[in-house]
């Protein structure tokens, strides 16, 4: 990821994006190249700012997803569930805040977040945490840390509408005997109240012809790491992440 295509953005500090945070909201994600992503940013510096923390518009993530020994997560997602739920904690590296998050999906496509913050990782869950899993899923499942995931983000927010967009690079996953890594990739995600495609990251997505995909980090990670699971669905997914890889 080159930082100079940042460059251009006017910044907005953390505590402005309180009227944009979205946690109730739909997504719509995107894949691309690093090299095509210089040529959309090129597009959008007059219509969105971008997050700035201690003058660093590029922030690292580490994310621990937790799932069931057999993977429940994962499989509802694979099989196609409407209503199905990814539980993770997240590391906001350079702020130095860390929380316990649930994202669900529910069946009118809407994506729900509730996070409490917590002091740091956990391998093993605090009784708090699995207090807050339990209310948020409605669920008493027996997890377990399944995978680590870093990755660098920066964030563009619409100076006219509550529209975020994130784009990440330099996706890797991590288990205790395993590393994968995915080199040019830039995922974008559209963050709305409602979906509108009448956006300036729309059109400009639409005249460089990148399309929607369904996109979950810890699907593609789990996939590509785990040799013994089920991973139809993603194949074609994988076909195009390797096909942009080169």
């Amino acid at each position: 990821m080159n930082v100079s295509d940042l460059a251009g953005f006017p910044p907005i500090a953390l505590e402005e994006m309180n009227d944009v945070s979205l946690l109730k909201r739909v997504d719509t994600k995107f894949l691309t190249t690093e090299s095509k992503l210089s040529e959309i940013l090129s597009l959008l510096h007059d219509e969105y700012q971008i997050l700035e923390i201690a003058e660093k518009r590029l922030m690292n993530y580490t994310t621990l997803y937790f799932d069931t020994k057999d993977l429940t997560c994962y499989k509802e997602h694979h099989n196609g569930k409407a209503r199905r739920q990814k539980i993770r904690m997240r590391k906001y590296v350079d702020s130095d805040l860390c929380f316990l998050e649930i994202k669900e999906k529910q069946n009118s496509g809407m994506t729900n977040k509730v996070r409490c913050s917590i002091d740091d990782f956990e391998t093993s869950l605090s009784e708090k945490s699995n207090a807050f899993i339990k209310k948020a899923t409605k669920k008493d499942l027996e997890l377990e840390p399944v995978l680590y995931n870093y990755f660098q983000r920066f964030t563009l927010v619409s100076k006219l509408r509550s529209e975020r967009v994130t784009i990440d690079t330099g996706l890797e996953y991590k288990t205790d005997s395993t590393t994968k890594k995915i080199n040019n990739i830039a995922v974008i995600e559209v963050k709305q109240e409602k979906q509108n495609i009448r956006t300036p990251i729309y059109s400009a997505l639409k005249l460089n012809r990148i399309r929607t995909v369904s996109f979950s980090k810890y699907c593609i990670g789990v996939a590509n790491i785990f040799s013994d699971v089920k991973s139809n669905k993603f194949k074609e997914l994988n076909l195009k992440i390797n096909k942009l890889n080169h």
